[in-house]
């Protein structure tokens, strides 16, 4: 179904994993696309272009640095310039750490909040703006299951999600009457290089928390992101769903 036709946007960390599956699932739904990553990812963040133009739909590569106002700014002008409008935007873009409290280092929580945080928020910003001056739009802000619940060893990653549901939250509370929404996903245990990391006893303990005893599909993600984006979701905003396989309700 063709849910987005004729809306342009971005999405952010879009080279690979969900972000990838995102910036075609926008495309499959109708939607021209910014795929966006970093400068170091141009070559993967081309073939998301190839894939999204394959699929029939209309894209290009912007390379930015979530944490950099000038690229957030610089990527919305991009999407401006070639369609006219920013019609939705997916802040996706994000990294991981693995360590306890009292053994991390300063600067890997810097980096994650960075990264994880502060790029969701200039990212709002910027699309905000543009999307007051249209008087309409849609975001959904990649958190995490890490956003609503609490997993050890990954402190500055939880901290960096819950932050994002609250900006979410707030978001979507001062935009609400200018015809803008603002939502949240919060995947878990989905089938990315991320996941490749793990044993396949680790594999095995992450399934076993989930009530739905599978590793979800970055396809799956997709639906639930393209859905809030479009008037499918006109009377949601400010919430978090999970996209968990009901590891949350365990």
């Amino acid at each position: 179904m063709r849910i987005m036709e004729g809306r342009a946007g971005v999405v952010t960390g879009a080279a690979g994993g969900i972000g990838r599956a995102c910036a075609l699932g926008y495309a499959e739904a109708g939607a021209r696309v910014v795929v966006s990553d970093l400068a170091a990812r141009r070559d993967e963040g081309e073939e998301t272009v190839r894939l999204v133009r394959e699929a029939g739909g209309e894209a290009l590569f912007v390379a930015a640095d979530v944490a950099s106002e000038a690229d957030q700014e610089a990527l919305v002008a991009a999407c401006v310039q070639a369609w006219g409008t920013l019609d939705y935007a997916l802040n996706n873009a994000g990294v991981e750490h693995q360590a306890s409290l009292v053994e991390m280092e300063e600067k890997d929580f810097d980096r994650v909040l960075e990264i994880n945080l502060k790029g969701v928020w200039l990212g709002l910003k910027h699309q905000l703006r543009q999307m007051r001056l249209q008087g309409h739009g849609a975001i959904v802000n990649t958190s995490s299951l890490a956003g609503l619940v609490s997993p050890p060893l990954l402190g500055a990653y939880v901290a960096s999600k819950h932050g994002v549901v609250g900006l979410t939250k707030t978001a979507a509370v001062e935009n609400a009457d200018l015809e803008i929404r603002v939502n949240a996903i919060c995947p878990a245990s989905i089938r990315t290089p991320l996941m490749d990391v793990l044993t396949p006893d680790q594999l095995e303990l992450w399934v076993s928390r989930m009530a739905i005893k599978r590793l979800g599909e970055p396809s799956e993600v997709a639906d639930v992101a393209v859905w809030l984006s479009s008037d499918k979701a006109s009377f949601v905003t400010g919430v978090a769903v999970p996209v968990d396989a009901g590891a949350s309700a365990m």
